[in-house]
């Protein structure tokens, strides 16, 4: 079993610690703003899984950035209903790899993507940058 702290530090601000000892800030209070709130690092989390995939497929990747976006619901519990998620990858890159890289991510490794689609609709699309 893997366990992490959270630590309330005042207003509705806290220090979370990850199993794995890093620390990060998290405010859930989205008026005040002074930290990512839980749900706005659950929807970045969902941008961290496709590199890996990629390297295994030998892909010459130059950069990454990957582009989350989400509707949540209108009534609490207040949960992600439905994400967009746009990769935007440079360098020398083939179509069919990457494509399928990306889909075996979302349906198959990305923990974060499993567990979000069980209440929101995820749909993704991709841009192959040429190499700088």
């Amino acid at each position: 079993m893997q366990t992490g702290s959270v630590k309330w530090i005042g207003g509705q601000q806290f220090v979370a610690t990850s199993p794995s000892g890093h620390v990060i800030t998290v405010d859930s209070d989205r008026s005040s703003n002074k930290a990512p709130g839980p749900m706005e690092l659950l929807l970045l989390a969902l941008g961290a899984c496709v590199v890996m995939i990629l390297e295994k497929k030998r892909q010459r990747l130059e950069s990454l950035e990957v582009i989350c976006s989400g509707e949540r619901a209108a009534e609490p519990p207040t949960i992600w209903t439905k994400l967009e998620i746009l990769y935007r990858l440079r360098g020398q890159l083939d179509d069919t790899a990457v494509k399928h890289a990306i889909q075996l991510s979302e349906d198959k490794y990305c923990s974060v993507a499993a567990m979000l689609k069980k209440t929101a609709a995820l749909s993704w699309r991709y841009e192959i940058l040429p190499p700088a």
